[in-house]
């Protein structure tokens, strides 16, 4: 195979994020940083090479021209023809159709962009289990892609004076891509600067923040600047002090409550703005079929035409006349929410938050005590005589951290920032996302390694040796080890992988290894993206290989039995295999076992060990009605398709498209709607509330 790269790209060394690999018939599309990759099959053997990446219109990273009469991609990818305005046009499911000739350019949805260009009469073909471009003859085809990967453009110093915060908060909009309703979609906002503490403030010349006339006056303090984030990247406004909090669009002034009622009118400001943004966007260069446009249209009184036009400033000001309650129920669900503290120290934290436009909540929670715990434990041994833990030794209350549970919300993300192991929410760390933005590229295969290292819980370690890397169309790499001294799990750690699976005994100290304990803060470097420590007590180990270089993982904050564990390990492994974020894998994966509230998620919790087959991963709960199907769609958002990601159901004959993130809509289907969504994809179904996946089912077990 060669590798192509556009014209005046660096050397390979320095090459950029997207590379294209050629092999016989099959051109494969890297994305290098984010690991994602796309086949495209071709008549024949191709020779690509090097094209001009600004034939595209819209910016691409690398582009190369072959010939071919053939362009067949090996799955269901939804095409969108883009117009000679730029707009795009949807094309309907299951349906061919035939290009005039002319000069076309299509977009092909995946987890990074991805176009084709191409002149002269061609037809297109969707109605299939893929979809496919035919020419007359054989042409010449370009075919470019752009990564979503972003990089901080820069990092900002700030003193902990909360106004000095301000101008820092302030001057993150200067990612913002855009100030029109297009920066609803997450590959248009950026990712904002970063930001550390320091002996004053020191914002870069080269950040430009866009002049929106939007400005927010909050009291100067940390809860305030903290909560009100999110909401001034978005509209790109100046955060300023004053007594009370309110926002100041134009010449009109919004009142933003205080006390408790400021936090609730934030994140009703920030959902509003975002859904109307997104049912505006329609009127431009993505006049798709949207739901929710659909559906808004009927409850309020908005000429989204004009307001397409119209300034953010004059947009908000139209918006914010709509009661919230107007648009609530078509509010997706929000992708995560964030308990933090109100400690100067957070705001390191802020910017990677707010590039997943979190709502940030100040932290309502309680302790939980080892009587809660405990009960678990007993039921789980209740359920098995032979049950033991997967601890090395007795927990006593120096080994094991103190818990909290974060207050719930209605995202279907939680984290918490602040003191004490979270239940039911993940644990963001700084070191986790700044692990990520130093990830070395790669072309390779994924690659994952499973460690035993106790005889008595072999069967998780044979059950996950099967499920890790049962896909065809991706490559992976699988490494097994058993019985490791400390010496070599040292070893094993500082090897590059993509994930890391340890089975075994952990306590408070470390790893228990064949001769001895491996302790955590002992490492000097660990080279492992994401880890599942499925041990007991594997919390504090778990936040050591965040602070030495992993990104994300999943460790225990108590003592976990083993057949509790056993369930919820090969649970975990099939959602990660299959594309899920590792705070998807562990919300679904729960019901596997009582013993799940025991697990969290540390670091970076969006972050996916491998790609989604269908681009977004989703969970179908199907239930049978008298002659018909029910089938609820609820996508899980990751670090790759954010707030304001299009969905389109790869089932039945919808052509209407959703807002991304948790339930989608609920479906009502034929049985060979069903048979056809369950020979699709290998995604976890929901029926009768188990917990089942698509090659396991026939339309018989529903």
């Amino acid at each position: 195979m060669r590798q192509c790269r556009s014209e005046g790209a660096p050397d390979a060394d320095d090459a950029g994020p997207i590379v294209f690999r050629a092999s016989g018939e099959a051109l494969t599309v890297v994305d290098t940083v984010e690991r994602q990759r796309q086949r495209v099959y071709t008549s024949r053997a191709v020779d690509p090479t090097p094209a001009p990446t600004d034939q595209f219109v819209h910016p691409v990273d690398t582009a190369v021209t072959l010939t071919t009469a053939t362009i067949r991609f090996p799955r269901r990818l939804n095409p969108l023809i883009i117009t000679d305005s730029g707009a795009r046009e949807g094309v309907d499911r299951n349906s061919t159709l035939t290009l005039e000739d002319d000069d076309h350019l299509l977009e092909f949805e995946h987890l990074f962009k991805l176009y084709v260009s191409f002149s002269g009469r061609a037809f297109l073909d969707v109605s299939g289990d893929e979809a496919r471009i035919d020419f007359p003859g054989e042409v010449e085809v370009s075919i470019g892609a752009r990564s979503p990967h972003e990089h901080p453009a820069a990092t900002i110093t700030t003193t902990s004076d909360p106004v000095d915060m301000m101008a820092a908060v302030s001057a993150m909009s200067s990612a913002l891509k855009t100030t029109s309703a297009e920066r609803s979609f997450p590959t248009l906002r950026g990712h904002p600067p970063l930001i550390e503490l320091g002996d004053q403030l020191d914002i870069p010349d080269s950040l430009e923040t866009p002049d929106t006339d939007v400005v927010i006056e909050v009291p100067a303090d940390y809860r305030s600047v903290f909560v009100v984030a999110p909401l001034a990247f978005y509209l790109g406004a100046d955060l300023r002090p004053a007594p009370a909090p309110a926002l100041v669009a134009g010449d009109t002034v919004h009142e933003l409550g205080t006390g408790d009622a400021f936090e609730a009118a934030v994140v009703r400001t920030l959902k509003l703005v975002f859904t109307l943004d997104c049912v505006t966007r329609t009127e431009g260069l993505y006049p798709v079929p949207l739901d929710e446009r659909d559906a808004i249209e009927e409850t309020v009184d908005l000429d989204f035409g004009t307001l397409y036009d119209a300034s953010l400033a004059d947009r908000v000001n139209a918006y914010l006349d709509v009661p919230f309650e107007a648009i609530e129920s078509h509010v997706p669900e929000w992708k995560q929410t964030t308990h933090i503290s109100p400690d100067p120290a957070r705001i390191e934290l802020l910017p990677y938050l707010v590039d997943d436009l979190a709502i940030v909540k100040s932290p309502q929670t309680h302790s939980v005590g080892d009587a809660t715990l405990k009960t678990d434990a007993v039921n789980e041994f209740m359920r098995n005589e032979a049950a033991f833990t997967r601890s090395a030794s007795a927990t006593t209350d120096s080994t094991v951290p103190t818990t909290v549970r974060p207050e719930h919300t209605s995202s279907v993300e939680q984290s918490w920032v602040g003191d004490g192991a979270p239940l039911g929410a993940s644990k963001p760390v700084v070191s986790a996302f700044e692990n990520e933005l130093e990830r070395e590229t790669s072309e390779g295969p994924t690659k994952i390694t499973v460690v035993c290292n106790e005889a008595e819980m072999a069967t998780e370690t044979d059950l996950v040796d099967q499920v890790y890397g049962n896909r065809d169309s991706l490559p992976f790499e699988i490494t097994v080890h058993r019985n490791l001294s400390t010496d070599e799990l040292e070893d094993v750690l500082a090897t590059t992988a993509d994930f890391f699976h340890f089975i075994g005994h952990v306590d408070g100290e470390g790893f228990k290894c064949r001769d001895g304990v491996l302790v955590g803060d002992s490492l000097d470097d660990v080279a492992v993206d994401a880890f599942f420590l499925n041990a007991c007590q594997s919390y504090d180990t778990g936040l050591s290989l965040i602070e030495r270089g992993a990104i994300s993982g999943v460790a225990t904050v108590r003592d976990v039995v083993n057949r509790g564990a056993e369930r919820l390990g090969i649970a975990i492994a099939r959602l990660l295999n299959a594309g899920f974020s590792l705070n998807a894998a562990l919300d679904i994966a729960r019901g596997e076992s009582v013993m799940s509230n025991r697990y969290v998620v540390l670091g970076n919790g969006g972050f996916a060990v491998t790609q989604c087959e269908t681009g977004e991963p989703n969970v179908s709960e199907i239930e049978r009605t008298t002659d018909r199907f029910e089938v609820t769609f609820t996508t899980y958002p990751q670090n790759q398709m954010g707030m304001g990601t299009l969905v389109r159901p790869h089932f039945g004959q919808t052509d209407r498209y959703y807002l991304g993130s948790g339930k989608i809509e609920t479906f009502s289907l034929s049985q060979p709607e069903v048979e056809e969504l369950l020979a699709s994809h290998d995604m976890p179904v929901v029926v009768d509330g188990e917990l089942r996946w698509m090659d396991e089912l026939s339309i018989d077990d529903i």
